[in-house]
């Protein structure tokens, strides 16, 4: 044990930190093995898919120009709407991210005159702008679609009265985000999401529901596509690329959705029939494979913190006990330099860049400043170690991922030296 005291005093974590994270973590046992046992099962599930779908090597291929006949690109696209119990998906590179995958699907369904309703309360920052809350050039607003919202009730349940009342006849979509974003709230359960998809269903079949799934998937064993919803959309430098999808985002959902979502992203009259994969496919297949053990990791890891920081006296959500449905832990840390402090242990402890500071800035698409840690392999991959906030009260940081629980163990008590530094702490 003195080797393993001595390669953590190298990295930086002093016997006081590395001792208080211990006894912490000593009672997490029975917690990660809960975790064990859902990667596991997803893992089988990954597998499955791509039995069935007959992936070999021939799937790697490049295409390149227009991209006819990826065989690797058809295939992959049924392993996800296998994985995800859906009839079809759209799995391409020339998906940026989350936020264009999720305004890919609103623009390719909603038409000018109807109406989104969000029944999670307010979205993401980056959607403020797709919706046109915040005035954007290309916004839904500016093509006359409507928008309106249900807050969650104070527990962080649905208001099933309120969707009743707030549902109207041109209310085309509704938007439930799985994840709290930048929000001090509870992530929402696949079976709360489930009872609400019946529930919308139940006012109006023909609705259709869109569920933002990042930073969920592999969390639970199953997917609020299992459950009736039209689409669930994410992006692959979250929980299913693994580590290692470079770029890109997917859409699952039905084949008429599908078909819409694929005319919006390349052109009328080619759809999915093009976008080249060139040489990126086997980062998509292999980083699949590997999602369920990788978002394994980055719950130990969530737990380790939630449990660090709760037992000092700070709020987290979720606490410490309860049940997990997305791979973020928030932290309330109550001042702009506790937020500083914890951000920069992070990118301290990262692979890359860890000499760097990181500092505030004007990210496109928020509303506050906002300070990110993201010393990772792939730029922006939050399944990497990663810990951002943006720099308004209550001064809340957002940490998660961690492709190893040994990379996540040691990030948080990277932070927490940052703070006992900085007399932030004391143990």
């Amino acid at each position: 044990m003195n080797d393993l005291y001595e390669i953590y005093e190298k990295c930086g974590i002093s016997r006081q930190v590395y001792d208080y994270g211990e006894a912490v973590l000593s009672d997490l046992a029975e917690r990660f093995t809960q975790f064990d046992r859902t990667a596991e099962y997803n893992q089988l599930k990954v597998l499955s898919a791509m039995s069935k779908c007959k992936v070999s090597e021939s799937c790697f291929v490049p295409s390149t120009g227009y991209g006819y006949n990826d065989r690797g690109r058809e295939t992959l696209e049924k392993v996800y709407a296998t994985v995800f119990g859906t009839e079809d998906a759209l799995v391409r590179p020339q998906i940026t991210c989350g936020t264009h995958a999720l305004s890919t699907a609103l623009s390719a369904i909603l038409r000018p005159g109807d109406e989104m309703l969000s029944i999670s309360g307010k979205p993401y920052d980056t959607l403020e702008e797709v919706i046109g809350i915040r005035p954007c050039t290309g916004s839904l607003a500016e093509y006359g679609i409507t928008y309106s919202q249900v807050d969650l009730l104070g527990d962080g349940s649905f208001d099933y009265e309120g969707i009743r009342k707030a549902v109207k006849d041109n209310t085309k979509l509704v938007t439930i985000q799985r994840s709290k974003g930048y929000q001090t709230r509870p992530s929402l359960s696949v079976d709360a999401i489930k009872d609400a998809i019946g529930y919308v269903k139940g006012i109006n079949s023909d609705i259709v529901i869109m569920v933002d799934n990042c930073y969920g998937e592999f969390v639970e064993t199953k997917e609020p596509s299992d459950y009736g919803a039209d689409m669930v959309v994410g992006s692959l430098i979250k929980n299913p690329g693994g580590g290692l999808a470079p770029t890109g985002g997917y859409i699952c959902g039905t084949k008429e959705c599908i078909d819409k979502c694929a005319y919006r992203l390349t052109s009328p009259g080619l759809g999915r029939e093009v976008g080249a994969t060139l040489d990126i496919n086997r980062s998509y297949y292999q980083g699949l494979f590997l999602a369920p053990t990788v978002t394994c990791a980055a719950l130990k890891g969530a737990v380790f913190a939630a449990n660090i920081y709760e037992k000092l006296g700070f709020d987290v959500i979720p606490n410490g006990s309860e049940s997990r449905h997305d791979i973020i832990q928030s932290v309330t840390l109550g001042t702009p330099e506790a937020v500083k402090a914890f951000c920069n242990g992070i990118q301290s402890a990262s692979p890359v860049d860890s000499y760097v500071t990181a500092e505030p800035w004007d990210m496109p698409g928020y509303d506050s400043e906002v300070i990110m840690a993201a010393g990772a392999f792939i730029s922006g991959s939050s399944i990497e170690l990663s810990a951002d906030a943006p720099m308004r009260p209550p001064y809340a940081v957002y940490f998660q991922g961690g492709l190893t629980w040994y990379h996540a163990k040691t990030g948080i008590l990277r932070s927490l030296q940052a703070l006992v530094d900085e007399d932030i702490v004391q143990l």
